[in-house]
């Protein structure tokens, strides 16, 4: 309900386009494609086309804006550069607000504001210092492969790639700390190779550049929104500061209780089959590795879906808005691909009761159907906690629905008409 249509459309798309059509025929093909003695979760088999051409359409989704984002970056810093307009600028630390005439009495007031606490450049370049060294000395002795001239490589070249990602998170209101992160998989995980712990430097690298860009563009937006609302960006900043130190401890602990809790927590079929850990560690398999431990037609199949995701953004932004939102994402269809279309179902069903309610009242569909999807979701994860619980306490649920495809049904019909 609050996803757009178009996002839940696309996602029930790209379940049937994989598990209703693909993967079958794919499946059919085994013996051929595939030795018809692998099983089902292996990943020189069938799971292979699952997650490598899930990844082909993230990689070119994730390309694509990714080109698209920065030239818009490049641009915009072109045209203030040439510009130089005074209503243009916006406040900078260490400088004074920009006045001029054409300023409101809000704008200006904010502005007086927002510089009031500045926080001091010396304290920001010295942060990062302080955090870059702390990376350096304490990840090499918790990843092993992941050596401390990685760690400075990255934070070298992080501030570059966080303020484009910053900066262009301003203007499209799109984070690309994944796609930063996949350049570190591959960059890392290739200069480490296979035979010194390749895969998992990629991931730690992924992991160290991810925090890095995504919060930078977080901390700018949060900064932003404080701007508009009159607050004071040194308070956000402590604020910051106080929540990333409560994360340190409850994101662990609340790790800890899932894991104890389920046995099964990060396996394929699972509850919580963590899909992207698949995706990624396989991204950084491939960086190490390369293709030739994929199985027959995989590769090809890849680059067909690559250029599609590129091919359908392209055509996306070229056409007239009215039919371009109509046109499914990649993105939100690779999701189904790997970890199966079951939730799409759940998606389209409340995009369904939104529409209804949109056609009955609109006004109160628009008013509070987020409150009511806010209501479904704190619900359904408020849930996990005593389920946890019980979990961990060997309660076993009284009642066990599952849903069988028609030829796994024939056989438990078969097998309890035996019985009986």
């Amino acid at each position: 309900m609050i996803c757009p249509y178009i996002i839940n459309v696309s996602v029930l798309v790209g379940g049937i386009l994989s598990w209703g059509l693909m993967w079958p025929l794919i499946e059919n093909r085994k013996g051929d494609w595939y030795p018809a003695s692998l099983p089902s979760n292996s990943m020189s088999g069938l799971q292979a086309y699952k997650v490598f051409i899930a990844i082909a359409l993230i990689l070119g989704d994730g390309l694509y804006n990714f080109l698209k984002v920065l030239s818009q970056t490049i641009l915009g810093l072109s045209h203030q550069l040439l510009t130089k307009k005074l209503s243009s600028e916006l406040p900078v630390a260490d400088h004074s607000s920009p006045k001029s005439s054409q300023l409101s009495y809000d704008d200006k007031r904010r502005s007086q504001l927002f510089l009031k606490d500045q926080i001091p450049t010396w304290f920001a370049i010295g942060g990062y210092v302080a955090i870059a060294a702390i990376s350096i000395g304490t990840l090499p002795n918790i990843f092993h492969q992941l050596k401390w001239y990685y760690i400075l490589v990255i934070y070298i070249f992080a501030p570059t790639l966080a303020f484009c990602n910053a900066y262009g998170c301003g203007l499209t209101d799109w984070s690309l700390a994944p796609t930063y992160g996949k350049l570190a998989i591959f960059t890392i995980g290739a200069w480490a190779g296979a035979s010194h712990g390749g895969v998992l430097a990629g991931l730690a690298a992924c992991g160290v550049m991810m925090n890095i860009v995504s919060t930078a563009s977080d901390l700018m937006q949060d900064f932003k929104t404080g701007y508009l609302t009159l607050a004071s960006p040194r308070a956000m900043f402590v604020s910051q500061l106080i929540g990333t130190a409560m994360g340190c401890v409850i994101a662990p602990s609340v790790f800890w209780l899932f894991y104890n809790a389920f046995d099964d927590i990060g396996n394929p079929g699972s509850e919580y089959a963590a899909p992207y850990a698949i995706v990624y560690r396989n991204m950084a398999i491939i960086g190490v590795d390369g293709f030739s431990s994929l199985p027959k037609n995989c590769l090809l199949l890849c680059y067909v879906f690559f250029g599609a995701a590129i091919l359908i953004n392209l055509i996306r932004d070229r056409v007239d808005k009215k039919w371009g939102r109509y046109i499914p994402l990649p993105m939100a269809m690779a999701i189904p691909f790997y970890i199966g279309p079951y939730f799409a179902i759940d998606m389209c069903v409340g995009s369904l009761i939104l529409f209804i309610w949109e056609k009955i009242n609109k006004s109160k569909a628009d008013a509070f159907g987020p409150a009511v999807a806010s209501g479904l979701i704190c619900g359904d994860g408020i849930w996990t906690l005593p389920a946890s619980i019980l979990a961990l306490a060997g309660v076993k649920p009284p009642i066990c629905m599952k849903f069988l495809s028609r030829g796994s049904n024939a056989k438990v019909d078969k097998f309890l008409t035996s019985q009986g």
